[in-house]
C-alpha cells in the first residue's frame, strides 16, 4: 500500500485533532509544531516513514505464540529521532497523518463512519492519561493507540475489541478446553478503556452484542469464536474485598479463567486505579473503595497478579444460564460480608 504522506496542517489539522478528542486547549499548540515539522526536512521525513509503516501493516493483525513480529511503527523512537522539534506532539502528528488512511480502510470494510470515530478519539483518553499521570500536556501509551490506527481494535460501545491472535500459553490452554484451535489462532482480545463510565452489565453485554455481529460482518472469513481477556479486573482475588453483585465480579464472572497468574504485577494494577503505574504505593491518597481495597492489600504485604481469561462469541442458549457466566470457585469470602465493596 503506497503513500505519499504530508505533515497535516492547518484548518484541516484542527478538524482532524478534534475528530482525534483532543482537548480545545491543546488544538493550537499543535498547530504550531505542525508548521515547525512541516518547515523541518528531517522531521517531515521522519513522520512520512511512520505514517508509511503504517500503510504497510495496515489490517494485519499480531500476536501469536512468541507475541508476533512489531507491527506499525514505534512512535517512541520517532519522536526522540525528531528531537525538539514538534515538542510534546510528533505521535500526534503521525496519528492525525494516519487517520484519513485508517478512516478509508474502515470505510473499505464497511465499518460505520461512528464507529471510526469512536475508535480513534481514544487518542484524547490517552493524552487525558498522560495529563492525570505527568501533570502536563502530551501523549503516553503510543505502541497501544498503533493498534487502533492499524485498524485493527475498535470500540464498540462500553468495551473495545482487538483482533489478534492466541499466545503459547493461552492457546495451549483454549486448545485443551476444545474452544480453539491453539496458539496462532485468531482470538478477539477485550479491553475497558477508562474514563468511559461504570463498568454496567447492560452496557457490557451490549459490548458483546454488537461485536458478534461487527466481526462476523466486517470480518466474515476470520471466524472469532472466543474472545479473551487479560486485566487486573480478573484478579481472583478481588473476590475477597467486592460484593458479589459488584460491577466488577460481574465482568470476571463472563471468564473463563485460561490459567493462573502467579508473577507479581503490582504496578498495572495501580497504573489503571491510581494513574501512574510507577506511583510509590505508600505516596498514595485512596478516594474510592477500590483504590482502598488495592493500597490495603498491598499494605498486608500480598500482591497483585492480574488474571485471564476467556469466553464464547456464540449467542448463549435460549434456556438455562449463558455459557458465559462460567468463573472460577468463589473466592475466599471477606471477613464481614457486610463490608465488601459494590463498586
Amino acid at each position: 500500500m503506497g503513500v505519499e504522506a504530508r505533515v497535516p496542517r492547518g484548518v484541516g489539522l484542527a478538524e482532524t485533532l478534534l475528530d482525534l478528542g483532543v482537548p480545545y486547549a491543546e488544538v493550537d499548540g499543535v498547530l504550531a509544531a505542525a508548521e515547525r515539522v512541516a518547515g523541518d526536512r528531517t522531521a517531515s521525513g521522519l513522520l512520512a516513514d511512520a505514517v508509511g509503516e503504517f500503510a504497510r501493516d495496515m489490517g494485519t493483525a499480531g500476536g501469536g505464540p512468541d507475541g508476533g513480529p512489531r507491527l506499525g511503527p514505534d512512535l517512541d523512537a520517532y519522536t526522540a529521532r525528531a528531537g525538539e522539534v514538534a515538542g510534546p506532539w510528533f505521535a500526534l502528528l503521525v496519528l492525525a497523518a494516519t487517520r484519513p488512511l485508517t478512516a478509508a480502510y474502515h470505510r473499505g470494510l464497511g465499518v460505520p463512519e461512528e464507529v471510526t470515530r469512536r475508535t480513534l478519539a481514544d487518542v484524547g483518553r490517552h493524552m487525558a492519561v498522560h495529563q492525570r499521570r505527568r501533570g502536563t500536556p502530551g501523549l503516553t501509551n503510543t505502541w497501544w493507540l498503533s493498534r487502533h490506527f492499524r485498524g485493527i481494535l475498535f470500540q464498540l460501545g462500553r468495551l473495545q475489541f482487538e483482533r489478534t491472535r492466541l499466545g503459547g500459553r493461552t492457546g495451549r490452554a483454549l486448545a485443551e478446553a476444545g474452544v480453539a484451535d491453539g496458539p496462532g489462532a485468531p482470538v478477539l482480545g477485550v479491553h475497558v478503556p477508562a474514563f468511559s463510565g461504570p463498568l454496567d452489565v447492560q452496557a457490557c453485554d451490549a459490548s458483546f452484542d454488537r461485536a458478534r455481529a461487527f466481526f462476523a460482518r466486517h470480518f466474515p472469513d476470520e471466524g472469532y469464536a472466543v474472545a479473551t481477556c487479560h486485566s487486573w479486573l480478573l484478579d481472583p482475588q478481588l473476590g475477597e474485598y467486592l460484593a458479589p453483585d459488584s460491577r466488577i465480579m460481574a465482568f470476571q464472572r463472563r471468564f473463563t479463567p485460561a490459567w493462573t497468574v502467579e508473577e507479581p504485577d503490582d504496578g498495572s494494577i495501580i497504573g489503571f486505579v491510581f494513574g501512574d503505574p510507577d506511583a510509590d504505593p505508600g505516596t498514595l491518597t485512596a478516594r474510592t473503595s477500590v483504590q482502598r481495597i488495592v493500597l490495603g492489600h498491598l499494605a498486608a504485604g500480598r500482591h497483585w497478579h492480574g488474571g485471564n481469561g476467556w469466553l464464547p462469541l456464540a449467542p448463549p442458549p435460549a434456556a438455562g444460564p449463558a455459557a458465559s457466566t462460567a468463573s472460577a470457585a468463589p473466592a475466599e469470602p471477606a471477613a464481614d460480608p457486610s463490608q465488601r465493596s459494590r463498586w
